[in-house]
């Protein structure tokens, strides 16, 4: 395994036109296994770690969310998903619609850019874009060149 910077940026925008926006800056970990790609993670909510895992194929995007939120949703062109979005103070039904998705992947380090509708409990909440650069930490850039 190969450690990374995973960067992350959200931003959702919602019926009311108000756009919010997120920022993840994270060290994480990269393995390659049977031609996909696998990111681990931690995102930290409230003062508590969520494990994230992307696994990451040519034209597919999973991610996994364990903790305090557990979620799994598929991002993949013209396709929706639907999972369940599970808090400690309850649980939704998540959907979303990928309307693009663009993967760039090297052999450690790439980028994913989404673009996708999302609906809770099957109403339309809001338009989002998620951009994921994963690059080598500064420790493994000469091992790996």
């Amino acid at each position: 395994m190969e450690k990374v910077i995973v960067k992350v940026h959200g931003e959702q925008t919602g019926a009311d036109g108000e756009t919010n926006a997120i920022e993840v800056v994270a060290e994480g970990r990269h393995y390659y296994k049977n031609g996909m790609h696998y990111v681990l993670y931690d995102d930290h909510m409230a003062d508590e770690a969520i494990s994230t895992i992307l696994k990451i194929e040519p034209d597919r995007v999973r991610l996994t969310r364990s903790g305090a939120v557990t979620q799994e949703q598929d991002f993949m062109n013209g396709m929706e998903s639907t999972s369940e979005y599970r808090t400690p103070l309850g649980s939704l039904k998540l959907s979303v619609r990928t309307k693009n998705m663009e993967i760039a992947y090297g052999t450690v380090s790439g980028e994913i850019h989404v673009d996708y509708a999302m609906a809770i409990n099957g109403m339309w909440q809001s338009d989002n874009t998620l951009s994921i650069e994963i690059s080598p930490d500064a420790s493994e850039i000469g091992r790996l060149n």
